[in-house]
């Protein structure tokens, strides 16, 4: 039975983490973290103000700008002191900070831009509070070589560009969207091109 929920757990997160493999971390989201040998362990952390998270065994953790995977081996680093062995971690972004994604521009129509594997690629002019989802339904669809685990959101955020990463092929077929984005005017959405045996 332990076996078995820890086979679900290593499949939730493996799914979450196609969707944030390279998301830098911000102050104001939120971190599911799970420690496989030790459940009482297990919580929703948030990210203070200067970038950090408390984890019980851990301490204080600097996560400011870090991947998903940077900061599951620093908590394993950690936590590897009260175990026989070094503990089974896993990380994930529950909650994205609302600033990059909610946030809504008071505009009547805004400009998306399209790039890469897409069968109309070009700025496109939609309605403010537009989903990424919605978008690309209506966007004329993916060339035969998009790389739809891959869908990539970018945004310039002062003078520095955020990104999230979209995991739509498995959307398409029933995955759930932990938070579905916000597009703000001038966002680019790009589709890169499938690998040789993606």
């Amino acid at each position: 039975m332990r076996y078995l929920g820890f086979l679900l757990l290593s499949l939730f997160f493996a799914t979450a983490a196609t969707a944030q493999g390279s998301y830098g971390i911000q102050p104001g989201d939120s971190l599911q973290i799970e420690v496989v040998e030790d459940n009482s362990l297990n919580r929703n952390v948030l990210v203070t103000p200067d970038g950090q998270i408390s984890f019980p065994l851990a301490g204080t953790v600097n996560v400011n700008g870090r991947t998903v995977e940077q900061v599951r081996r620093a908590i394993t680093s950690r936590l590897a002191p009260n175990f026989a062995n070094p503990p089974t971690v896993f990380v994930a972004v529950s909650r994205i900070n609302d600033r990059l994604l909610d946030a809504e521009p008071d505009l009547e129509t805004m400009t998306i831009y399209l790039l890469g594997e897409v069968s109309s690629p070009g700025p496109k002019q939609v309605e403010p509070g537009l989903t990424i989802l919605q978008f690309l339904s209506t966007s004329g669809g993916f060339t035969k070589f998009a790389a739809t685990k891959r869908v990539q959101i970018r945004r310039r955020v002062g003078h520095t560009e955020k990104l999230v990463k979209v995991n739509y092929n498995a959307l398409s077929r029933g995955a759930r969207l932990i938070r579905d984005v916000v597009l703000h005017d001038g966002d680019v959405i790009l589709v890169p091109e499938r690998r040789l045996f993606e």
